[in-house]
């Protein structure tokens, strides 16, 4: 019992973080920029990066150092949670990529937050070779957490956003960005999965390396390319606490979801259940409940709770046959 509730709070966690991650990062953007009606790109990009860094890497090193925990350092689990870690910058990327090409929260997060989940579900059925166990109730499930979390956002009121919107290139730029985000993202469960299993299950080592992934591809990447290139941005002080925030808000949101694993949860739901609950906290930041809005959520809450009841458990059992060896016959 204690540690399904354990479990629940860790997945409560991740939405709240995730779901804050979105609004956030876009207000870094905006506040970073130094072209009004535009956004910054990559030194929001660099703050996430730094925030990973510090949350991700400095510590899970101290915790290691001064308290330890179980588990061990393997080096499957080392590069397993390295492309866990990879995947979550380039999917991070993916969505300052479709802000910057003038893409709003308002359509970007509930094609994100939908399709990962989908990416996630049968990546993991297939690398578990679960396929004839998943029933059609289960894929009922996710598709209304799916269908809800799109609703809760499309029928939500927003203001007005920023950045430039028009022409085939720009609209074909942000549907290829919304789509590394969807499937780095929907990937980064299950890859995560097996590097922490793989490391006996232990939570601070997975971060760790998740921490130095995001570190090399959000923050030393970039660096070399804000010299090169150049952009109409500059650290200024609210925009650089917003990124910073943004950042932390996805660091915690990992952190979460290495506990969920640690305390029972398999990506096979875990993941749904983040993606169809983040979205609904996305939009309470700026959404006006009407009932539509309340269907959606009313969605997310059923399918939520039909893919947690109804997903796989356990691991296969594979029966060993014993050979019963016949004693020959004695001699009267």
């Amino acid at each position: 019992m204690r540690n399904k509730l354990l479990l629940a709070a860790s997945v409560a966690l991740t939405i709240l973080c995730w779901g804050t991650y979105g609004p956030v990062l876009r207000w870094g953007q905006a506040g970073m920029s130094t072209v009004t009606g535009e956004v910054a790109r990559l030194r929001p990009f660099v703050c996430v990066g730094l925030a990973y860094f510090l949350i991700g890497v400095i510590v899970p090193a101290l915790w290691l150092h001064y308290r330890g925990e179980k588990g061990d350092w393997t080096l499957t689990g080392i590069i397993w949670s390295l492309a866990g870690g990879a995947l979550g910058a380039i999917g991070a990327l993916g969505v300052v990529l479709a802000f910057t090409f003038g893409g709003a929260p308002v359509y970007v997060m509930p094609l994100v937050f939908g399709g990962a989940p989908v990416i996630n579900a049968f990546l993991t059925i297939y690398v578990a070779r679960r396929v004839k166990e998943i029933g059609p109730l289960f894929l009922a499930g996710l598709v209304m957490v799916i269908l809800g979390a799109v609703t809760v956002l499309v029928t939500a009121s927003h203001g007005p956003t920023t950045g430039a919107s028009g022409g085939i290139a720009s609209w074909i730029s942000r549907l290829l960005a919304t789509a590394l985000a969807v499937v780095s993202w929907g990937a980064y469960g299950p890859v995560l999965h097996k590097g922490q299993a793989a490391m006996h299950h232990s939570r601070m080592r997975p971060l760790l390396c998740v921490g130095l992934a995001y570190f090399v591809i959000a923050v030393v990447v970039p660096y070399f390319f804000l010299g090169e290139m150049g952009e109409s941005s500059s650290y200024l002080r609210a925009g650089t606490i917003w990124a910073l925030a943004a950042g932390a808000c996805g660091a915690v949101g990992a952190l979460g979801i290495i506990w969920a694993f640690n305390f029972g949860g398999r990506p096979v739901y875990v993941m749904p259940l983040v993606f169809g609950g983040a979205p609904v906290i996305n939009t309470l930041w700026s959404a006006h409940v009407g009932p539509w809005f309340l269907a959606g959520l009313i969605l997310v809450i059923a399918g939520s709770a039909m893919v947690l009841v109804l997903a796989p458990r356990g691991e296969k059992v594979v029966e060993v046959p014993v050979e019963v060896k016949s004693e020959p016959p004695t001699a009267e």
